[in-house]
């Protein structure tokens, strides 16, 4: 009986539909907790700032990260330990799978991919004010109609990175050897089992970490606790789900797959009654101005995630297995957050700050926001399906003329 939770709950991937309706739930239960959404582009950026001050940068002169709000360490801030739980998380679905390996990138421009996605994704999604979790997955369903901007540029942004990845110069080089071997892969059961021995090790000083904090900790220090919690099984269900944005629109318009772009609508569609009713109680949602930056920002996020080939969520738990490519991504990340910081009193005011925030609520009232939303998700559903179809009956038409 153990064996079997074993293998079905721990070690084998989840469904993508189940997985995203629970995150899209749990990530309802988080903004009721702290009254912010799910997301961590926004603490990714304070460690850049924070790494900045190291080095003896005075960060109080930017204004972004002004707006970022610097007070605090990772350690005393919900979305920092948060985060870190994520991580964690991660790290242990890992353990418990036995996929914890180093792995090198496959060739240099693997590499150049990895750095440059990385900065071009980190510097849209800070320059929207988010990214596909603050903008997207946790974005649509708290109705701010920049969330909608940032979805059809970030679309754009992905279809047009698919055009890209596939030309000749991002091909691996590496060439195909004809062989007559037999290899039986045999899996090396006791590094499994010394893997999941030490990822019980780490869960269980999560868990424990989680209780302290609960219990010495009192007021804002108390939630830190349910933080790390959230961060832990969010990361755990990404992991085991292997949940990257990235891939549900990259396959889509790749291969016609449309099962992981389904399941994020409908994990939207299931958190958005929830997130309305936890503004109905007095909840405050996150408003982002509706101008130029949600546009360029959505696109340069998506063109960037695809060259990367991984979201957030996506390197997250790719880079914790063992993958020194995504890594690199997620260093990559940090510096693109760093460059729009420096650079954005620039440009904030004529492109972001000066224009209007908008809420959907505030346009069609309580309940004609809550279904005008709904009608664009089930329209995005509609269009996710009729693309499908059209990719594979234009695939089977170019099959039968060969």
């Amino acid at each position: 009986m153990l064996d079997n939770f074993k293998d079905r709950y721990l070690i084998k991937f989840y469904k993508p539909l189940p997985a995203l309706v629970a995150l899209g739930i749990l990530s309802t239960y988080y903004f009721g907790f702290f009254g912010s959404v799910w997301a961590v582009t926004g603490e990714m950026t304070r460690w850049g700032g924070e790494f900045l001050e190291l080095f003896g940068f005075d960060t109080s002169k930017y204004g972004y990260y002004k707006l970022q709000n610097l007070n605090g360490t990772p350690l005393t801030r919900s979305d920092g330990i948060m985060l870190i739980g994520m991580f964690l998380g991660c790290f242990i679905a890992a353990l418990w799978a036995n996929n914890v390996k180093l792995r090198l990138p496959a060739s240099k421009i693997r590499v150049f991919q990895a750095l440059v996605g990385g900065i071009i994704s980190g510097f849209g999604a800070r320059l929207a004010m988010g990214c596909n979790l603050a903008n997207f997955f946790t974005g649509l369903p708290y109705f701010s109609l920049h969330s909608w901007v940032f979805v059809i540029f970030m679309i754009i942004g992905i279809y047009i990175g698919t055009k890209i990845v596939v030309l000749p110069i991002f091909q691996s080089k590496a060439k195909l050897v004809k062989t007559s071997d037999v290899r039986n892969i045999k899996q090396d059961k006791k590094r499994a089992r010394s893997m999941f021995y030490f990822g019980n090790l780490i869960f269980v000083l999560s868990i424990v970490w989680v209780i302290y904090l609960c219990i010495v900790g009192d007021g804002k220090a108390s939630l830190l606790g349910f933080a790390l919690l959230f961060g832990l099984i969010f990361g755990f269900i990404i992991s085991r789900a292997q949940i990257c944005f990235t891939s549900a629109f990259r396959d889509l318009f790749l291969t016609g797959r449309s099962e992981m772009a389904n399941a994020v609508f409908i994990g939207i569609i299931i958190a958005s009654i929830g997130a309305f009713s936890y503004m109905m109680l007095g909840h405050n949602a996150k408003l982002v101005w509706v101008g130029p930056n949600i546009m360029i920002g959505g696109f340069l996020f998506g063109l960037g995630i695809v060259i990367a080939g991984g979201c957030e969520c996506g390197w997250m738990y790719r880079a914790v297995e063992g993958q020194v490519h995504y890594f690199i991504v997620g260093i990559g990340n940090i510096l693109g957050t760093i460059l729009l910081a420096i650079t954005w009193d620039y440009y904030s005011a004529p492109i972001a700050t000066s224009w209007p925030k908008i809420s959907l609520l505030d346009i069609f009232g309580n309940y004609g926001g809550l279904l005008v939303n709904y009608i664009l998700l089930f329209i995005s559903l509609l269009l996710i399906y009729l693309y499908s179809k059209r990719f594979f009956v234009r695939k089977y038409k170019n099959i039968a003329c060969l």
